[in-house]
């Protein structure tokens, strides 16, 4: 997911996108734990797009509230 993207998602959007993300992120460390996993850079990916919408969510925070 890019950056461009999670800026034309609204707050709750990325909100939802972070828990699905986290979810994802849950199942595949126990697949891992298991043996069951061939593309362990899914982990860093998932890892990094959670990083992603984060960073631009408190940005959108602090744009709103520096606005008001």
């Amino acid at each position: 997911m890019t950056s461009k993207e999670i800026r034309d998602l609204s707050n709750d959007e990325i909100t939802v996108k972070v828990r699905s993300i986290r979810e994802e992120l849950l199942q595949l460390r126990l697949r891992k734990q298991t043996g069951q996993v061939e593309k362990t850079d899914k982990l860093r990916t998932l890892r990094k797009d959670i990083a992603r919408l984060l960073t631009i969510q408190n940005e959108k925070k602090t744009k709103a509230s520096v606005a008001a």
